[in-house]
């Protein structure tokens, strides 16, 4: 931490300075700040417009910032006129998709995040070697939907919870890998994995952990705040998985959170009758964000503000070959 710590007044006074309890690590991500490179330096690169298949993260402010510098978000390839290049998210993509895009001859950038791309390649080991693949994931989410294209129909099954590990009925038991999405929550894939493993003994899995470390991080360092504080907000799109489990990782501890994409997003009655808030944000959200935050905190309540910083991040992700700024 960095500063002293008040001496919290009895909740209830509102002329009492609030202490904020600001998480470290938050916000980006070695991949999403990645990501938002590969679309600027294209945008350098080719002029505008850039096409996006998919937001390029889950988060509006910077999917707004990346349109206003001309760069148009599109949910198919069908949107993308012959002739301009396309960047595929961060989140990954089926192989459909670049196959498609050289089916038509469009020039492709690839910013999936390369700890979802290590995903794909174990995935794929895992089939060549003749194993059934049971992924833990949520139904329905970019991740998801570009890692399980990553193979063949049937070539792997879904599960999001303990439930659906118990009605799994595998073509054969012994046969089987697990391999997770990076942005679950650490407790819950925790459990499922544990069940999987009590009832396929025999099933294959990754040689490190699939979540990604900064989702790891992220959920830690809510842990090491929640227990301190009267409420919690966290800075993240409802779209954005781990922003999402930051907030289930809260509220597990006892403590109310909120999700809000921007300070105007914040509702003042939360501060009223509190002594201690934390504050966080997922890895898709800048660090614009978090001071916005604070700043709508500190127009209701008067804020001591201190940074808990439970790990040191350093990880730099390279950039897709040709794409590497020029020289200063």
């Amino acid at each position: 931490m960095n500063a002293t710590h008040p001496t919290p007044r009895p909740n209830g006074d509102e002329t009492a300075e609030l202490r904020v309890l600001i998480a470290a690590p938050r916000g980006f991500c070695a991949g999403v700040d990645r990501a938002i490179r590969i679309v600027e330096l294209a945008l350098e690169r080719f002029g505008a417009p850039v096409y996006v298949r998919h937001e390029i993260v889950h988060n509006r402010y910077v999917v707004d910032t990346l349109k206003a510098q001309g760069a148009i978000f599109v949910e198919s390839l069908d949107q993308v006129p012959d002739g301009v290049p396309v960047v595929f998210s961060a989140h990954g993509v089926p192989k459909a998709v670049p196959a498609k895009a050289e089916m038509r001859g469009l020039d492709y950038i690839d910013a999936t995040c390369p700890l979802v791309s290590k995903v794909h390649r174990q995935a794929e080991r895992a089939h060549e070697a003749g194993r059934h693949i049971v992924f833990v994931g949520h139904a329905g989410h970019p991740e998801v939907i570009g890692t399980l294209g990553q193979l063949p129909d049937g070539a792997m099954t879904l599960v999001e919870s303990v439930d659906d590990v118990a009605a799994l009925s595998p073509p054969d038991p012994d046969r089987l890998a697990f391999l997770t999405q990076t942005t679950l929550s650490v407790d819950d894939t925790r459990d499922i994995i544990a069940a999987l493993q009590h009832r396929f003994p025999t099933i294959s899995g990754p040689r490190g952990e699939d979540i990604c470390y900064a989702t790891s991080n992220r959920q830690d360092a809510v842990k090491a705040i929640a227990g301190d504080c009267d409420r919690m907000i966290v800075i993240g799109a409802p779209n954005s998985s781990n922003s999402l489990r930051l907030v289930e990782v809260a509220e597990r501890m006892g403590t109310p959170a909120h999700l809000v994409q921007r300070g105007g997003d914040v509702d003042p009655v939360w501060l009223t009758d509190i002594a201690t808030l934390g504050i966080t944000a997922g890895a898709s959200a800048p660090e614009t964000l978090v001071r916005e935050v604070i700043d709508a905190v500190a127009a209701h309540r008067r804020i001591v503000e201190d940074v808990v910083v439970t790990a040191e991040e350093n990880m730099v992700f390279k950039l897709p070959r040709g794409l590497e700024p020029a020289a200063a």
